[in-house]
Formats: structure tokens, C-alpha cells, sequence
């Protein structure tokens, strides 16, 4: 609270610094410096009632957490001598959980075969019995699921979908 007071007093004494009827100066290098501070740190200035306030970052720690596991799990996730879907040689792009005895997983699975021979990538594929410490590392619990660089899939994805999250 102090330092907005402090900002509203160093505002307070810029404009008193100018006289009411004279003709509007150039900016002061004193107000050209709070100008400059307040810009840099918003938080300075009291929020007026009424005024929009930003919308609090609920999930931004646990967005980090996630992508920092991801990142740290990508080498074995889109590892290109693993066995995948899609053209040789294309990178890896998906990771694919499925499970046997999943009728949803089979059909998931013919539409990415698809999907990545149209687009030109490959898919490694994970099941989640086998590889369950990884399933469970990365909080899948749903057959199938999908994993691209910088997010989590659960449950059959239209291809259409995976396309434009593929464009991201």
C-alpha cells in the first residue's frame, strides 16, 4: 500500500508542477520516470472499483509442472526407433497409449495410421499395461490416450481434431 501512495504522491506533485492556465509542457523527465515505473509495474497503482482486474493464474504452476515432465519424458515418448505408426524416417510427433481389448483404441488407432500417412509423421505406440509406470507417470488412465509435445489427450480424438492440434 505504501508504494501506492508513494506513486500517487510523486503523480500528485507532477501535476502540481504545471500551471493551470499555461499552455500543456512537454513531459518532465520526473514524469517521463514515473511513467516509466508505473508501466513496468502495474501493481503500483490502487485498482479502482469497477476498473477489470486480470483474471488470476489458477493453473499456471501446474502447466509448468506438466510440460517440464513432458519435456523430461520426450526423449522416450518420441523416440524414433520405437515401433510406430506412419512413413519411416518422419518425425515423431505422437505418442499413442492404447490397451488390448479396447474397440475405441483399434479405431483410434486405424484413424492415426491414416492421419499420419496423410500428414507425414510418426506415432510411437504404448501399452498401457506394458508401459504402465509411464502411463501413470503422466496421469493416464483412459485407453486410448495421446501425447504430443506440449499436451495430454484422454479418449478417442477425431482425426480432424489431432490435425489442428498438430498445426499448433
Amino acid at each position: 500500500m505504501r508504494s501506492a501512495a508513494t506513486a500517487a504522491a510523486l503523480l500528485a506533485a507532477t501535476a502540481l508542477g504545471a500551471d493551470a492556465g499555461a499552455a500543456p509542457l512537454s513531459r518532465s523527465p520526473l514524469g517521463e520516470a514515473i511513467r516509466d515505473v508505473l508501466t513496468a509495474t502495474p501493481g503500483l497503482l490502487p485498482v479502482l472499483p469497477g476498473a477489470a482486474r486480470p483474471p488470476p493464474d489458477l493453473y499456471g504452476d501446474e502447466i509448468d509442472r506438466d510440460l517440464a515432465l513432458l519435456d523430461r519424458l520426450a526423449p522416450r515418448l518420441f523416440d524414433p526407433a520405437r515401433a510406430g505408426l506412419g512413413p519411416p524416417g518422419a518425425p515423431v510427433r505422437i505418442a499413442f497409449f492404447t490397451r488390448e481389448a479396447c474397440p475405441d483404441c483399434a479405431a483410434a488407432q486405424a484413424e492415426l495410421q491414416a492421419l499420419a500417412a496423410r500428414i507425414g509423421f510418426r506415432a510411437t505406440i504404448f501399452d498401457m499395461r506394458r508401459d504402465a509406470d509411464l502411463a501413470r507417470a503422466l496421469g493416464l488412465d483412459t485407453a486410448p490416450s495421446y501425447v504430443l509435445p506440449r499436451m495430454l489427450l484422454r479418449g478417442a480424438m477425431p482425426s480432424l481434431a489431432l490435425d489442428r492440434y498438430l498445426a499448433r
